[in-house]
């Protein structure tokens, strides 16, 4: 279940960064002191790696960047909210508000698949895209979930 993945530790409802490097890093930082990545540096490494590939922004205002790699203790979401969004080469070229970075441990088999599908089904419906910007705090958060 993909809410067991969140946690009130792992959660930023404004993000400071600027761009899409910048919010990979302030993300990474946020699973880090959680205690859920043991190596920022070889963890970004792998998501980036993801992100050259293929952007992670879905579009309407979602990304969510991933990463598999044995830098990574524990499968966990960090999720980052900016209100006046962050350029992250999106599928429909607006900015991107809502940022969902999935931490996977090599060895994990299909987690993460199954956290991707069930967060972009989610947020697909506009109604839950908003409750999501209204949110200022984790119960409002995970509520969305529910």
């Amino acid at each position: 279940m993909v809410k067991d993945m969140f946690s009130k530790e792992r959660v930023c409802f404004e993000l400071k960064s600027g761009s899409k490097e910048e919010v990979i890093s302030e993300l990474i930082e946020i699973l880090a002191a959680d205690g859920k990545i043991k190596d920022k540096e070889k963890f970004k490494e792998a998501v980036m790696h993801r992100e050259e590939e293929f952007s992670t922004g879905i579009g309407m205002g979602i990304a969510i960047p991933h990463g598999k790699s044995d830098a990574v203790t524990e499968a966990s979401i960090a999720f980052g909210k900016s209100i006046k969004g962050i350029d992250y080469d999106s599928m429909d070229g607006e900015p991107a508000h809502f940022f969902f970075l999935l931490a996977i441990p090599t060895e994990s088999s299909d987690v993460h698949l199954r956290a991707l599908s069930e967060i972009s089904r989610k947020l697909m419906h506009a109604e839950v895209r908003d409750r999501l910007l209204k949110a200022s705090d984790f119960e409002e958060f995970i509520n969305v979930f529910n």
